[in-house]
């Protein structure tokens, strides 16, 4: 088998899990949906993935590669080319990830994805996210004390997990905010992607009084 054929096996395959867990979820999935859809067997699916645990982190793996390493990138511009502005950094986080939403080769379908992630109590998985892109949110946290120092760090951890579920629900374009017509979808992105930066860094930069400490 030529590595082309390798390729385009192994992506059909992806692509077809990636379809499905969007539709009925992990669990609700069978090898055999998967199978059926990527119109391949099941020895294929064992010998690029060997287990439907590893399908499911391949799924996740295809696209979450591209996007950190694209985060990454702008964050090490940002900070060499703006410091300490708190902006620059959000930016680094938020653009790349509405970028991905808008790719129209199942970037929708992996947003749903996604949404099943929240939604399923699936622990190898978020072991596997951890993991793999753990350091991704450690080097924004970190990126982001140095713009917001007074910011203590259980604070930090609440306010990025507040601005991943708001990324996520932009990503998904579930608001009340709904294109307009002969408005380009990169322009309507683009502006999602201000506002976000915007409330985001406001919301980062509120009173880091702990509630907790007046009591």
């Amino acid at each position: 088998m030529s590595a082309t054929a390798q390729f385009s096996t192994k992506d059909r395959i992806l692509g077809a899990a990636e379809e499905l867990f969007a539709q009925h979820g992990f669990a609700g999935t069978s090898l055999r949906q998967v199978t059926t859809r990527a119109d391949v067997n099941i020895a294929a699916v064992n010998y690029h993935f060997g287990s439907k645990e590893n399908l499911v982190n391949e799924v996740f793996r295809r696209r979450m590669d591209e996007m950190s390493g694209r985060r990454l990138a702008q964050l090490k511009a940002a900070l060499q080319q703006h410091p300490g502005e708190l902006e620059p950094v959000l930016a680094a986080f938020v653009e790349p990830a509405l970028a991905m939403a808008q790719d129209r080769h199942g970037g929708g379908a992996f947003i749903r994805v996604i949404a099943r992630a929240y939604a399923e109590k699936n622990d190898s998985l978020r072991k596997f996210l951890s993991d793999q892109y753990g350091h991704v949110l450690r080097d924004f946290a970190k990126a982001i004390a140095g713009c917001v120092p007074a910011l203590g760090k259980e604070q930090l951890y609440w306010r990025l997990d507040f601005l991943s579920g708001a990324l996520t629900y932009a990503m998904a374009d579930f608001g009340l905010i709904k294109r307009p017509a002969g408005l380009p979808e990169a322009a309507h992105r683009a502006r999602a992607a201000r506002e976000l930066i915007r409330f985001a860094a406001a919301g980062l930069q509120a009173d880091t009084t702990d509630s907790h400490s007046k009591a």
